[in-house]
């Protein structure tokens, strides 16, 4: 080898070594920067023939696990997906209250009951009435205070999803353009491995916030989809919108029908300019906008309805009176006459009959509506076998009577009005297809001295609760935020005993003290399926107090398995986690151990350069 290749080549290792040094540099002062990747790298020798003259580097290399990152994507979307539902769900805990505290929905209930039982014992006592009086204020202003914090939560789930799609978006532009700069970088270039670091470092920002693919392309570019297979990130950027609801209730929830809708939804506007509801084709199945969906439009609709149906069901066991028929016939009809004087809008008609053609037994339930829009109705009642048939009462009661013919003739059923305000259901007689079994109404008993022991106890604001319907929906939507305590009562304890005034109810009377307590103590009553308690097929039938323990319990279970949830996801995370930082994260140790091997070879190659600088000089001095 000659003096000048000699040199030459030692120039060449000090080039690639000075180049190393730089590296570790780069990785020690980076060790803590999110998202950046160990660099080495690569040396390839150069040769001329068979000899070796010299070193370069091919390649700056990033040391990371591809597979494993694919898999932590993953996990990381499922991970911020159940940390999020876990923490709302912790927040909810705080809303029912510890169980036995004196802040518990479940506490305020029985104390409430304790009054009305001690008023049962000491009717005629006015420091009694007056406990009965605080303990239903209290209870209502809690199921008030309740609902409003379930708002409050889907309120922040709402300005969530404005948060989240705003980051997205920013993620979404980034991972374009860094996409349009690595095309135009040299491969295997330092900046190249930069520039992958930032576009990695988005993708896992991205993917924390929905559930996430990745297809690589030439160039080092990336196209990136959600998992149901909606571009989102291809030569340019698709864009996501959302418009927040400045104030949520619980009558506001998301429709696919965007004239019934009233809370946001997101759009994805795609670089051709198409538009595609994520929320309508279901798009979006992790992470956290698919939490922040859930518990916004699923999770806290359903702790509402509730709470709602505690509502509606401690105002219908106290004010709703049930009227039996009387048998009518005729010829060789026979049926019940009902009276309809007494029903207002929202009160119902049921009548039980066999189907002699198949033996079942059917319920029809007839209820008054008095808003025509809301009509037809789907379903009023919690019975799944229930056929609910809404009837509008304004044309009187010819009306009435060519509205259940017309809808319900083909049963073999039969509808008259034999004089004023009756009604009268009949079988078909001779035919024998039905035979009606019984007939009953429940109407609402609005005044405190009606003579029976019913009454309006509670109320929805000021007006009487009746469960109607209109076209903006049901009366029950939202009634826990709503229920208020008769404000007749509140100025006129007595009320709670005296049912009548002619002939006065004695002071000492305990008969409308234990209808209060008897009915919401032991009273069955059916619920909603809608409010998660039973199913469609068998509704939950029960005492209010045996529904309400159902609802704490179920609450108490879903916090628990969410709680689960998440540290079983939190585990995975941080086990992938882990073995990705194996071969990505910077070692301080390592890159100094590599420094001083760096150092070592430079210094070695100085020495050959100093070597062939005294070997020329004392060339030239001969």
């Amino acid at each position: 080898m000659s003096l000048t290749q000699a040199l030459a080549t030692a120039v060449s290792g000090m080039r690639v070594n000075q180049a190393g040094l730089s590296i570790v540099a780069a990785n020690v002062a980076n060790a803590e920067t999110p998202g950046w990747v160990r660099k080495t790298a690569s040396r390839v020798p150069i040769a001329a023939g068979e000899v070796g003259v010299g070193v370069q580097i091919a390649a700056i290399n990033r040391e990371l696990n591809q597979y494993v990152q694919r898999q932590m994507r993953v996990e990381s979307s499922g991970a911020a997906y159940a940390g999020l539902r876990a923490a709302f769900y912790d927040r909810m805990q705080s809303v029912y209250g510890v169980p036995g505290s004196t802040s518990a929905l479940e506490t305020s209930y029985n104390e409430f009951l304790n009054s009305l039982q001690a008023l049962s014992t000491s009717p005629e006592s006015a420091s009694s009435r007056s406990a009965v009086i605080n303990a239903a204020q209290l209870l209502v202003q809690q199921l008030n205070g309740m609902t409003a914090d379930i708002q409050a939560l889907r309120g922040d789930a709402e300005l969530g999803l404005a948060d989240v799609v705003s980051r997205a978006n920013e993620a979404m532009t980034r991972i374009a353009e860094l996409n349009k700069q690595l095309a135009a970088a040299s491969p295997g270039a330092g900046s190249t491995a930069a520039l992958l670091d930032q576009r990695d470092l988005y993708i896992d920002q991205l993917s924390q916030m929905m559930d996430i693919k990745i297809i690589r392309g030439d160039y080092n570019q990336v196209s990136v989809f959600t998992n149901s297979g909606i571009e989102l990130v291809g030569l340019s950027a698709s864009t996501l919108t959302f418009e927040a609801q400045g104030s949520i209730n619980a009558s506001t929830q998301w429709s696919a029908d965007p004239a019934l809708r009233n809370v946001g939804t997101i759009m994805l506007k795609g670089p051709n300019g198409s538009d595609i509801d994520l929320l309508a084709s279901n798009a979006i199945r992790s992470g956290e906008i698919a939490a922040y969906l859930e518990m916004r439009d699923q999770v806290l609709v359903e702790a509402q309805t509730q709470l709602d149906e505690i509502a509606s069901a401690m105002a219908r066991a106290l004010s709703d009176r049930q009227i039996d028929g009387t048998p009518a016939t005729a010829g060789a009809q026979t049926g019940f006459d009902i009276d309809l004087s007494g029903l207002i809008d929202g009160n119902s008609v049921r009548v039980s009959y066999t189907d002699n053609l198949t033996g079942a037994q059917r319920t029809l339930t007839l209820v008054r509506v008095d808003d025509p829009a809301a009509l037809p109705l789907s379903s009023a009642t919690a019975g799944p076998n229930d056929q609910v048939v809404g009837i509008d009462f304004s044309g009187g009661m010819s009306s009435i009577v060519s509205q259940l013919s017309a809808a319900l003739g083909s049963t073999g059923l039969a509808f008259a009005n034999p004089s004023g305000n009756t009604l009268r259901i009949l079988d078909d007689g001779a035919a024998n297809r039905v035979n009606v079994g019984s007939v009953s109404a429940t109407s609402t008993v609005t005044t405190l001295t009606g003579g029976t022991a019913e009454l309006p106890f509670f109320v929805d604001g000021t007006a009487p609760y009746t469960g109607a319907i209109s076209a903006a929906g049901s009366q029950n939507v939202g009634f826990a935020g709503r229920i208020a305590l008769n404000a007749g009562l509140v100025a006129d304890p007595s009320r709670l005993v005296v049912f009548q005034t002619s002939p006065l109810t004695p002071s000492g009377d305990a008969t409308r003290p234990n209808f209060l307590y008897d009915r919401l103590n032991s009273g069955t009553m059916s619920f909603s399926p809608q409010s998660g308690i039973g199913a469609a097929s068998a509704p939950f039938s029960g005492s209010i107090h045996s529904f309400l323990r159902q609802v704490i319990s179920q609450q108490g279970a879903a916090a628990e398995a969410a709680a689960n949830l998440k540290q079983g996801q939190d585990i995975v995370y941080n086990a992938l986690q882990q073995r990705f930082n194996d071969s990505a994260a910077v070692n301080i140790d390592e890159e100094m151990a590599n420094l001083l091997n760096l150092q070592n070879a430079y210094a070695a190659n100085a020495r050959v350069l100093t070597t062939v600088k005294e070997m020329l000089d004392m060339l030239l001095r001969m």
